[in-house]
């Protein structure tokens, strides 16, 4: 049997797609753990996880992210995410990492993009370790055409591994020179950037999760269409008057639908009985998904894939980060319709869930993304992968690219 270690940072969105296959490895008789951030891991992967601790950087809300203003945009916002918060995180996790390596004492570490201190160590003592990539932005050409960004972060990954890793290194520690694991497929991301390594598409890591959200299913009417409009768990200040123009554009289309808003600010004020509009702090989104005819969403990477599984097209409203190049994915493969999220209207909202109901085609390219990503095998295709890894190397697939 193989020993796993998952390095993760404190983000719901780059734990969960690991979850699933940590659960598929153990159930496979593989012993696994877990470097990151405890009550978030042991939320999400459950209370029998063996979790080693990392810090968070100094300065972090209590789930261990960094809080930002919420009108950061553009290069701004990059700036930010690399200098307040991946590189102040790389630092801080970098001694619980190389400690759960001593503890735990792991054949291969499987690394979130996000938490490249898991890399710099493997590297450094010389430990085999795979890419987690929960997001495609990284390798589908996000920094086309911004040569001096990109050398930019270089330079940060460079002086972090001087700090961190093994100097003599040449690897990127964003992408392992063993294996990456993709949890999409070409469908949806199109041709890609080859990096360093082999890159396996897996599609999503679509497994049960844990959730205290309830939710009243009586509330919704079999004789209309449910459009569920979410802005993930990284953007709960960020959303006010856009989810106001969601709100105002599908209450003027109550003939026909019915809308659940996930408002967790609670940015809309406490909300009253209403037939036509549904506002909760959280919802199970997974099952409700089942039932959903359109999502408007801010086009998180995991939000995009859940609701493309279940073959529902999008609206996608891109604020920052990966999010305008899965934007920019949804909206190149026919599967959705996007929007600027700060300059959006009622107006303009509504015609373009308008769209995604009504064009046969958007449901047909959602529902054709959601074939290939079960097809892809998921969880279960990962674990694969990684028993794989330190043995023979199977022959590529059409789906696998090196």
């Amino acid at each position: 049997m193989t020993r796993f270690l998952f390095v993760v940072p404190p983000l719901v969105g780059h734990v969960n797609p690991a979850v699933g296959v940590a659960g598929e490895l153990a159930a496979r008789g593989h012993p696994t753990a877990w470097a990151g951030l405890p009550e978030l891991v042991g939320l999400l992967a459950g209370p029998d996880a063996e979790v080693f601790p990392c810090a968070v950087p100094a300065g972090a809300a209590p789930g261990g992210t960094v809080e930002r203003p919420p009108e950061l945009r553009g290069p701004a916002a990059l700036r930010f995410l690399w200098e307040d918060f991946l590189v102040p995180l790389a630092e801080a996790m970098a001694s619980g990492v190389a400690a759960a390596v001593a503890r735990f004492a792991p054949d291969v570490l499987v690394v979130d993009q996000q938490a490249v201190a898991g890399a710099l160590v493997a590297e450094r003592l010389g430990l085999p370790w795979v890419t987690s990539a929960t997001t495609s932005a990284e390798f589908t050409g996000a920094l086309d055409g911004m040569p001096l960004v990109d050398a930019w972060i270089c330079g940060l990954l460079a002086s972090l591994r001087r700090r961190l890793g093994d100097p003599a290194e040449t690897a990127d520690p964003r992408f392992s020179p063993h294996l990456t694991l993709a949890f999409t497929t070409p469908e949806l991301t199109g041709p890609i950037a080859a990096p360093q390594g082999p890159v396996r598409f897996v599609g999503p890591s679509i497994t049960a999760r844990p959730t205290t959200a309830s939710f009243p299913w009586e509330w919704l009417d079999p004789n209309r269409a449910t459009v569920l409009v979410t802005l993930g768990t990284a953007n709960t200040d960020a959303g006010r008057e856009f989810l106001t123009a969601c709100r105002d554009a599908l209450r003027a289309r109550a003939a026909r639908l019915q809308a659940v808003i996930v408002d967790p600010g609670g940015l809309l004020g406490a909300p009253a009985p209403d037939p036509d509009i549904l506002v909760l702090r959280s919802v199970p989104q997974l099952h409700l998904l089942a039932r959903t005819a359109a999502v408007v969403c801010h086009a998180g990477h995991n939000t995009v894939c859940e609701a493309l599984w279940h073959g529902v097209p999008l609206v996608v409203a891109p604020i920052r980060d990966d999010q305008p190049v899965v934007a920019g994915h949804v909206a190149a493969s026919g599967a959705g319709v996007r929007v600027r999220f700060g300059r959006t209207s009622a107006a303009r909202l509504g015609r373009a869930v308008d769209a995604v109901l009504d064009d046969p085609a958007h449901r047909a390219a959602a529902r054709r993304i959601g074939a290939s990503f079960q097809a892809a095998g998921g969880a279960a295709a990962a674990a694969t992968h990684l028993e794989h890894m330190l043995g023979p190397d199977p022959q590529p697939t059409d789906r696998e690219h090196r």
